[in-house]
């Protein structure tokens, strides 16, 4: 069974090789890998060089997430797609097989996989990455919320549903709404986890929620979000983080960059929302409420190890 991987890239110098060393060390071996590259101007292509890579090229003014994969799925040839962000990377030598085991289901029409940060990423953001993906797998999720950094779908669904080339962001959640409307169904899958690296400056938070705010807006034009909206999510959200880092010693040295990280989050999509349907109370509760999160909970209690890489970045996220 060929399995395609699909990867949307723009100066990934520092990421790429980790994630295309950890594709070579799957258990899964009948791979092709697509790079989409929109205009790279650094050494992205010339590491992608060194592995089997097919690269497809667009131009940085045709870039949006959904015209990109399209273009990348296109040029696939296998039955089932994998789409993963040039930056991020398997934490397991599993990764795939678990990421796809759930199409053993003839209606699960896309899975997605476990997201955690490592030292690049921001506090606030790993709080963010263990609500949105916990330790415990849904292989029947009630609701389309899936992230495209760590994912797979069946290409023939693909072949009469391509992705959104109009939206600014949240291809991944438009697509799985559509398809979940047909009958089809998504799988959560924890093991399928991968390091999901953001070295984000406050312009870079504020630009990535304002824009997922706008695609949010357009998805669901009757969804509102007031000032009030704003200072509850940003009042629940700092004291959640300042909690958590409380309870890990870390407060003071995290202090100012939750204060930021989450004012220019909030900010951003009450921006978003206002510069452009119903939504869901548990996609409300998905991408703005912080819930508890416990310590213990969150290690890792695999019994496979992980890859242990020999590129630039950390083999582990919980190697802290």
């Amino acid at each position: 069974m060929l399995i395609s991987i699909v990867i949307r890239a723009r100066n990934e110098e520092k990421h790429i090789a980790h994630l295309l060393e950890g594709i070579a060390r799957q258990s899964e071996k009948d791979l092709e890998v697509i790079l989409v590259d929109s205009g790279s101007t650094d050494r992205t292509l010339d590491i992608a060089s060194q592995f089997p890579v097919r690269v497809v090229h667009i131009q940085p003014e045709e870039f949006t997430f959904g015209y990109a994969l399209n273009r990348g799925i296109s040029q696939a040839s296998g039955d089932f797609i994998v789409i993963a962000s040039a930056h991020v990377f398997p934490v397991y030598p599993d990764w795939l097989e678990s990421l796809l085991a759930p199409f053993a289901d003839p209606q699960v029409a896309l899975t997605y996989g476990k997201q955690r940060g490592n030292t690049l990423n921001k506090f606030s953001e790993q709080q963010i990455f263990q609500r949105w993906y916990p330790n415990l797998s849904q292989p029947h999720q009630p609701h389309p919320f899936c992230n495209n950094a760590n994912a797979a779908i069946r290409r023939e669904l693909w072949m009469s549903n391509h992705y959104n080339e109009t939206l600014p962001a949240l291809e991944d959640l438009e697509w799985a709404h559509r398809i979940m409307d047909l009958g089809y169904g998504i799988s959560y899958v924890t093991e399928a986890e991968v390091v999901h690296v953001h070295e984000e400056t406050p312009r870079g938070v504020y630009n990535r929620y304002r824009r997922e705010a706008m695609a949010f807006k357009r998805l669901f034009p009757h969804e509102s979000y007031h000032p009030w909206n704003l200072a509850h999510n940003l009042t629940t959200n700092i004291l959640s983080d300042l909690w958590q880092a409380a309870r890990q010693h870390r407060l003071t040295s995290v202090l100012s960059e939750i204060i930021w990280f989450r004012w220019m989050q909030f900010w951003g999509t009450y921006k978003g929302y206002h510069q452009a349907g119903p939504l869901t109370w548990q996609l409300r509760q998905t991408f703005y409420y912080p819930g508890a999160t416990s310590l213990s909970a969150q290690a890792d209690t695999r019994d496979i190890p992980p890859i242990q890489y020999t590129a630039l970045g950390e083999a582990h996220p919980h190697e802290r």
